[in-house]
């Protein structure tokens, strides 16, 4: 039964929780919000100055923090700052590499061009379910998206001398601007949501014109907002690629997790993912398999490159690495195997399992993965009613945004730091939507691993925080 709190001026409230919740007898006891100096002992500890420091912390640092204190506290927090899966990794992946470990591929280095069965059925995967035709030779695969970014930053800061810029569609996931910085890559950016439709059109040319774009990168769905382009807004990108001569990073993290299509995701039959490839063949599609195939723990993902970028020749390539100066071939063996020689050789074999199956029909990513819409709902219905807005609200057209793996919410007029140095002693953590680079104030939450029991727990917390914030 949900327990509904008043609002009043009495602090440490009592919650209760769950029976099933395993971190019960610990919690039932503990009162909100959480003692102060201990939370913010916890933050020191770590090696923050201070507890402050903890909105402005990256995703990876919010989760050993968070670890900390609730082994400190002996309270388990709501967890909404790391996007990971919330559902068991695909059988068929699993059986895939478990064969390939008994065939006895752990002895052996991968090719770092990809085995033939990844490349292949990568191939037919983008055809099946973008509508896009990708040669096998221009399937590569990469230990996770993260490793596809950081290689192409780096590759493409060195096309031409002039371009030394990336640019981004705010909001966007923090880390591939970390990665622009560690590379050494200057970066430019904008809030997509300002500039929807035939606006997007004239602020692309304004930062295009500056003759230092090299490439562009965004999510589609976007990371964390949820918003998607569309047709339009890609057809765009890709005739304003062309026509500057811009690279397109598409990142296909959550490929066709728009969930308010309930058609989308059938192999080889429309409506497909929308993709910028359609436009330009002066892009390349990341593709993960962290999120359609809950695979997020062996790192595994492939790059779909346009055949005419992955053949195209680059003069200040081939001075640098003194070759023929070849996109894809500088990107194999120079840039990726500098960071690992091959992906993982059983990962492979997943992979390729994976995307046969799902070609196939023998597995439904797309309604699996509908499952965070709802819990996504029923979020969002619990923050509404404790007085949270929705940052990131509307989609084009002012249509309202989906739901789905991550969702963008706020208090009042308050900082996304603030909100995440408030919410941090009632149990909550999320991260701040400053360091996606939103203009917009909030934070970004994801609901993959929130479970049952944890709704009820959730409205609670809130329902005190509120109460304790809503006048003030």
């Amino acid at each position: 039964m949900l327990i509904r709190v008043i609002r009043g001026n009495k602090r440490n409230s009592k919650i209760s929780v769950h029976p099933c919740n395993p971190w019960a007898q610990k919690e039932k006891n503990m009162s909100f919000p959480l003692n102060k100096q201990l939370v913010d002992q916890t933050c020191i500890d770590f090696g923050l100055r201070n507890a402050k420091e903890l909105g402005a912390s990256s995703i990876r640092q919010l989760v050993g923090v968070v670890k900390d204190i609730e082994r400190a506290t002996g309270v388990e927090f709501i967890h909404m700052e790391l996007g990971e899966p919330g559902l068991p990794a695909e059988q068929i992946g699993i059986a895939a590499e478990h064969k390939a470990l008994k065939a006895g591929y752990g002895s052996k280095y991968p090719l770092i061009t990809g085995i033939t069965e990844v490349k292949h059925w990568g191939s037919e995967f983008v055809r099946a379910f973008m509508n896009l035709d990708i040669p096998t030779e221009c399937i590569v695969p990469t230990v996770g998206s993260m490793q596809a970014a950081f290689a192409i930053n780096m590759l493409v800061s060195q096309l031409d001398e002039k371009r030394d810029t990336i640019l981004f569609l705010d909001p966007c996931f923090p880390v591939q601007k970390q990665q622009c910085k560690v590379i050494g890559v200057r970066v430019d950016s904008f809030d997509v949501a300002d500039f929807r439709g035939e606006a997007l059109a004239a602020e692309l040319e304004r930062h295009f014109k500056s003759g230092r774009i090299a490439a562009m990168l965004f999510s589609n769905p976007n990371n964390p907002s949820w918003m998607c382009l569309t047709e339009r807004e890609l057809e765009i990108i890709g005739r304003l690629a062309s026509l500057y001569n811009v690279l397109v990073i598409e990142d296909l993290a959550y490929l066709n997790m728009d969930f308010r299509d309930a058609e989308r995701g059938m192999p080889y039959e429309p409506p497909y993912q929308p993709t910028v490839g359609k436009y330009t063949n002066n892009c390349l599609h990341m593709i993960s398999c962290s999120k359609m195939f809950s695979y997020a723990g062996q790192r595994a993902a492939i790059m779909a490159i346009n055949p005419y970028l992955a053949h195209r020749k680059f003069p200040s390539l081939a001075s640098r690495y003194e070759n023929d100066g070849e996109f894809l071939r500088n990107l194999i063996y120079n840039v990726l195997y500098s960071l690992s020689s091959g992906v993982t050789h059983s990962v492979q074999f997943a992979m390729a399992a994976m995307f046969k199956a799902a070609c196939q029909g023998k597995i439904d990513y797309v309604t699996t993965t509908r499952e965070y819409a709802r819990r996504a709902k029923l979020v969002k219905e619990i923050m509404l009613r404790n007085g949270f807005h929705i940052v990131y609200d509307k989609d084009a057209e002012d249509e309202e945004v989906g739901d789905g793996f991550f969702f963008t919410f706020g208090y009042k007029d308050w900082t996304g730091e603030k909100m995440v140095n408030k919410l941090i002693y009632y149990g909550i953590s999320a991260i701040s939507l400053a360091s996606t680079g939103a203009k917009r104030e909030g934070m970004r939450g994801c609901v993959s691993c929130i479970r049952e029991d944890q709704y009820e727990l959730l409205d609670q917390r809130l329902a005190l925080f509120n109460r304790d914030y809503y006048d003030k």
